[in-house]
């Protein structure tokens, strides 16, 4: 218990030494309370929501449209690679304009960047609706995704804002519980709507979804950087705080290893239509119901990752039984495909290794943006940035490796998802070496405070490779942080004796 305050203490004193500490004090709506808890119980049930609405803006921009493949196919009179590459635009802006978008938000605070992104995001939804050539598509899909970034960078530097620790871990699961409705309902709402209209009906209701999300946004999410903890630099800070972040061999592992298991990910969401549909002939709706069936997988076990795991098992241990899996899964996969097990096997061995690879992912993605967002406390808009912007840049180029071979054929999904999981944990294993890594018994990785004659004119590493920045100490504004997180340590120590 008292070793568990020191490090505690630790923790909040290294975190009030870098600039624009996240963690201490936040605001709400433009002027912040000065301590985290007391914003979470003002803002409540509906914030949450609203954070798990601004997570599923991608699961809805792509997986609402994945029925209507074939459809834009056939409309645009294009190859299939070309149409995958509507994919691959949406996901590109999504990775590059995260990169704009997360250091504006340290700036400027979470909610102007986040409403600007939300309307940018509507206008290219409509006009994506009534595009006449698979050209016109690609480009204003890029143009969605890149401001479609806002949602997912921010709701993840806003979580940073709140929340240390298991608790950080644990939130990420609740938000793949609400964000994960998303990849279930999706497919479903655009395999019911392509009953009604054509795929151009698809953008519409994406548009009214943006809208709508816009609106509560506007009026129930409050600020959570307050002006102090906010930077004043422009773009040498940002490249700077990025460089410092890039420099924790730990951090880069934790990133890089989430963004291969993303595109292990996404090779099956761009690849499965024409898997399920062409090769093995299933209707739109029957390929929208096995992606539901996927995406509760993902769901069930988040939560159980969430509920059960998080602060009775380490999450590096976690991480490294849920990378094991997709490989293995994958694995299965590719012998399937390839006629291991013979040349007819049907579809339900296949839907079966894809329910277990999905599945896994709910072990996989929480944890790994968790353990990386643990190791910074300041910039957390830069720190989500980079995490979105590899998960998403490395899924660009997975997407049309996929289909590379064409429309009949498994092999080139399960070569690729294989691929990735490989890298992933490849990643996990040489650049975050967890053997290493001094834990409490919670799963929360110990950090240390940086002396301040470890300070150096370009930054510092800490002694657990967390990466700061030079600031200088001043008592008027670390104090009252340093009382804050005092209270804070009293509130848990209380807690934990009962």
């Amino acid at each position: 218990m008292a070793e568990r305050g020191q490090t505690a203490q630790r923790q909040d004193e290294d975190a009030v030494r870098i600039p624009g500490a996240a963690g201490t004090a936040r605001s709400a709506a433009t002027a912040a309370p000065s301590n985290p808890a007391a914003l979470r119980v003002a803002t409540g049930a509906l914030v949450t929501l609203i954070l798990g609405g601004l997570t599923a803006m991608p699961p809805l921009s792509m997986d609402m449209y994945l029925p209507a493949l074939p459809q834009v196919t056939d409309a645009l009179h294009t190859p299939a690679a070309t149409v995958q590459l509507t994919l691959t635009a949406c996901l590109m802006g999504m990775a590059l304009g995260q990169l704009v978008v997360g250091p504006m938000s340290d700036k400027w605070g979470r909610r102007r960047p986040l409403l600007a992104g939300l309307l940018v995001y509507i206008l290219a939804t409509a006009i994506c609706a009534l595009a006449p050539t698979a050209e016109l598509l690609i480009a204003f899909r890029l143009l969605q995704g890149l401001a479609g970034a806002a949602a997912i960078v921010i709701a993840r530097a806003v979580v940073r804002d709140l929340y240390d620790g298991v608790e950080m871990a644990r939130f990420f699961s609740t938000l793949m519980l609400i964000s994960g409705v998303a990849p279930v309902v999706a497919p479903l709402i655009g395999g019911q709507v392509l009953r009604l209209t054509d795929w151009r009906g698809i953008f519409v209701v994406l548009t009214v979804v943006g809208i709508g999300l816009t609106a509560l946004v506007w009026r129930r999410l409050p600020e959570t950087l307050a002006p102090a903890d906010r930077h004043d630099g422009g773009t040498a800070e940002a490249l700077r705080t990025m460089r410092g972040l890039l420099a924790d061999r730990v951090f880069t592992g934790y990133m890089v290893a989430g963004g291969f298991a993303f595109a292990a990910l996404f090779a099956y969401i761009s690849a499965s239509p024409f898997v399920i549909q062409e090769i093995y002939g299933a209707s739109p709706q029957t390929f929208s119901l096995l992606f539901g069936v996927n995406s509760i997988g993902l769901i069930i076990v988040g939560q159980i990752n969430g509920k059960l795991l998080v602060g009775r098992v380490s999450l590096d241990k976690t991480l490294g039984i849920g990378l094991a899996v997709i490989v293995l899964a994958a694995a299965a996969l590719l012998l399937m495909t390839t006629g291991v097990f013979g040349d007819d096997i049907g579809l339900a061995p296949i839907a079966a290794g894809l329910f277990v690879l999905m599945s896994a992912m709910g072990l996989a993605m929480p944890n790994t943006n968790a353990l990386a967002l643990m190791r910074t406390r300041h910039a957390a808009g830069s720190a989500s940035a980079l995490l979105g912007t590899s998960s998403f840049l490395i899924g660009a180029v997975a997407s049309p490796l996929v289909g590379i071979a064409g429309e009949h054929t498994a092999v080139p999904m399960a070569v690729v998802q294989l691929a990735c999981a490989l890298a992933a944990a490849a990643c996990f294993v040489g650049l975050c070496r967890p053997w290493q890594h001094h834990h409490q018994q919670d799963g929360t990785p110990a950090a240390k405070a940086v002396p301040p004659q470890a300070e150096t004119e370009t930054g510092t590493l800490g002694e657990t490779g967390t990466a700061t920045l030079p600031e200088q100490w001043t008592p008027d504004r670390h104090e009252p942080a340093l009382r804050d997180s005092g209270q804070r340590l009293q509130a848990v120590s209380r807690k934990s004796d009962r």
